[in-house]
């Protein structure tokens, strides 16, 4: 791929987007990470002579691309864990749902089990053995054509979450043959990253990154999905 698109870089920490089908680190297919090529992007760029250190703080799944925040350095690494496990992470996204909801705002709460065989989740009864609570809250922004277009806040990290969320509720996102089901349409997947706050790790500043979806593509370009792509203190 070409040189990363980064959003923000200092000693501590590097902002970058991640384009949708490149995985967040090594993965079973072996095809080129992003962990991997910002490493040799930074290694490449300041002539390092030996291993570069890149902490994955966070994961975005292989389908979904938007802006992602990678350590320089161990102690940011932990500092950053640190925040993932307390919630002061924040992080939103857009989606583009299968249908006009009926609630243009809600809060989805549901408990989710994966299946490590088929690396399926599925929405599973409180008390379940291996059962995750998963909370969410989305925001309708628009409605075109059958479809809507929402912004997402997540308040868990479940793997696949919105996705299997917002499928239980019979609007799947757009692009989601794996969880749409009988509602599904074939497409690119139209699930975004497009915000990420966080407390920088060692000057405390509050930092929000914020990228647009790629609005040349189907179905992003019929929204108005455009966002400031400054950092805001």
């Amino acid at each position: 791929m070409n040189e990363p698109v980064i959003l923000y870089e200092d000693n501590h920490v590097i902002v970058v987007m991640k384009p949708q089908g490149v995985p967040s680190c090594e993965d079973e297919s072996k095809d080129l990470d992003m962990l991997t090529i910002i490493k040799n992007y930074i290694k490449q760029r300041d002539e390092k002579p030996g291993n570069v250190y890149l902490g994955l703080v966070h994961r975005l799944d292989r389908p979904t691309g938007g802006v992602m925040v990678f350590a320089k350095t161990s102690k940011a690494a932990s500092r950053l864990s640190e925040q993932m496990k307390v919630g002061d992470f924040s992080k939103k996204y857009y989606a583009v749902l299968v249908g006009t909801l009926k609630e243009k705002q809600k809060t989805l709460t549901n408990y989710l089990k994966k299946n490590a065989v088929n690396n399926m989740v599925y929405v599973a009864e409180q008390g379940v053995e291996g059962s995750k609570f998963a909370e969410l809250e989305y925001k309708v922004m628009e409605e075109k054509a059958g479809l809507s277009l929402v912004e997402v806040t997540l308040h868990t990290g479940r793997s696949h979450q919105i996705r299997v969320q917002t499928s239980h509720i019979g609007h799947p996102v757009y692009g989601d043959m794996r969880y749409g089901g009988v509602n599904a349409v074939k497409g690119n997947l139209a699930l975004w990253a497009t915000s990420l706050s966080f407390t920088h790790p060692v000057t405390k500043e509050r930092l929000t990154f914020k990228i647009e979806p790629p609005k040349a593509n189907a179905p992003w370009k019929i929204f108005d999905t455009s966002v400031s792509l400054k950092p805001t203190l």
